[in-house]
């Protein structure tokens, strides 16, 4: 970065004492030159003027989950189960679909505009007297993790930005390393092949700590990275499994124990590592704790059915291929269950005489990999019968037309339904669907926030 713009970012005038929550948000978007920048040379000296990396070693236990999907799920479930044992929880999540706030929690609570504005005040004042400029990521990872630190929380599970090794939330040293799963994304921060992302995502392995592997196969950069750091590895398929025993109950085992437990609304998958998590700690966790979290525990946006305006509503936050696969695994069994439900209506002479269809509402970043994630999405034999697609209000957002030409090869053009803003294919869809289909939303956060937004307001 140039000293002017250096300059500049350090000269621009912080928010006075009357401003919002989204004024704040605003000037940290616009105070450093770009919105991702990795390594933590420049976050580090900002947080230790704030005490915040002494904090959590000194008095919390720490979670660190990475991985390319799943962090959401697994720190939702870690922090549920915590919470529910009797332990103040800190939990940290990005990004988030509706409000800012949603990022940080406090015993499943988001935290208050007023206290996320005094965090901010006080990281933009720690950041002056350090003579240095932050991303927006790092200026509200800062706030979230100061507020951790005085809210004397004595759990704190952080989920990764992005990658681990450089990701800020790195600046604090986990107790206990999770790592979901390797697969291909953020290409041009992370690298092209799943050795060198799983390199950068066991960036977060310490010393002598546990880690969980939450997939069967790892790269074998994420085994030198356990072997270097002399960690003690818990993997999925090897230490734990799990068996899905009905709709309503499934059992885990390891090699000390197995439980039989109720199903909860998240993947099992990304609950079973969270359960391994919790175990391999030195917490007190019994199985009462864990019960009632995974009866409570739940997660917008990650497999997230709802009934809305009248009709059947599927969001899911499924962005890459990977993420696809997890989506249609639950998402076959569910669009059985809910042509069973809607045979049920017919009977009742509740329902059309129209046969009940998927319709899909669509919308992507541009830098992901849009055409394998429709490619996969329109050859899993689900009858989807239209695509309503528009560009979301985000700077790295696919155009319309960009994903038209990719749906265009693999479905009529009569299926596809363009719109400018997410808002009006969201109203569209509702209008073209009768109260038998499925409405599935899926591609991105900012797709299922902004869809969200719309029902909210229609």
């Amino acid at each position: 970065m140039s000293d002017s713009l250096v300059s500049h970012s350090l000269s621009s005038r912080s928010p006075d004492n009357q401003a919002t929550l989204t004024e704040w948000l605003n000037y940290m978007q616009q105070i450093h030159v770009s919105a991702i920048d990795m390594g933590l040379s420049r976050v580090l000296p900002v947080a230790e003027a704030l005490g915040v990396v002494q904090s959590a070693k000194d008095d919390a236990y720490v979670f660190t989950v990475a991985g390319t999907n799943g962090k959401g799920s697994a720190t939702a479930v870690i922090a549920q189960m915590c919470q529910a044992a009797g332990y103040k929880t800190a939990l940290y999540q990005s990004p988030h679909l509706s409000v800012f706030n949603e990022r940080v929690r406090v015993n499943g609570e988001m935290v208050s505009d007023e206290i996320l504005i005094a965090a901010f005040r006080k990281v933009e004042q720690a950041r002056l007297q350090c003579d240095l400029t932050l991303s927006f990521f790092e200026m509200t990872t800062l706030a979230a993790l100061l507020i951790f630190a005085e809210a004397d929380c004595d759990v704190w599970v952080l989920e990764v930005g992005l990658g681990g090794r450089l990701d800020v939330v790195n600046i604090i040293d986990p107790d206990m390393a999770v790592i979901t799963n390797i697969a291909i994304d953020h290409v041009d921060w992370l690298g092209d092949n799943v050795e060198a992302i799983g390199a950068e995502k066991a960036g977060i392995l310490r010393d002598g700590i546990s880690v969980i592997c939450g997939a069967a196969e790892m790269p074998n950069s994420v085994q030198q990275a356990i072997d270097k750091h002399q960690a003690t590895c818990y993997q999925i398929g090897k230490d734990f499994s799990y068996d899905e025993n009905d709709s309503s109950t499934w059992q885990y085992s390891n090699a000390a124990l197995t439980l039989q437990l109720p199903r909860p609304a998240l993947s099992l998958t990304n609950t079973v590592n969270a359960l391994s998590a919790v175990l391999a700690s030195p917490l007190n966790v019994g199985k009462n704790a864990i019960e009632q979290a995974l009866q409570t525990v739940k997660l917008a946006g990650r497999f997230d059915y709802r009934e809305v305006h009248e009709r059947h509503w599927l969001f899911d936050v499924a962005h890459n291929e990977q993420g696809v696969e997890f989506l249609l695994a639950q998402l076959l069994p569910l669009w059985q269950q809910h042509l069973a439900q809607q045979h049920t209506a017919d009977q009742d002479n509740q329902a059309t005489d129209k046969p009940a269809t998927i319709k899909m509402l669509f919308s992507m970043l541009g830098d992901k990999d849009i055409n394998k994630v429709v490619q996969r999405l329109t050859t899993a034999g689900l009858p989807i019968s239209d695509w309503f697609i528009a560009e979301i209000d985000y700077p790295r957002a696919a155009t319309t037309e960009h994903l038209q030409g990719i749906l265009a090869s693999y479905v009529d053009d009569a299926q596809i339904h363009e719109f400018a803003r997410l808002q009006e294919a969201t109203y569209a869809v509702i209008n073209a669907s009768q109260p038998q289909d499925l409405i599935v939303v899926c591609g991105s956060f900012h797709t299922i926030g902004e869809a969200l937004s719309a029902l909210e307001t229609r």
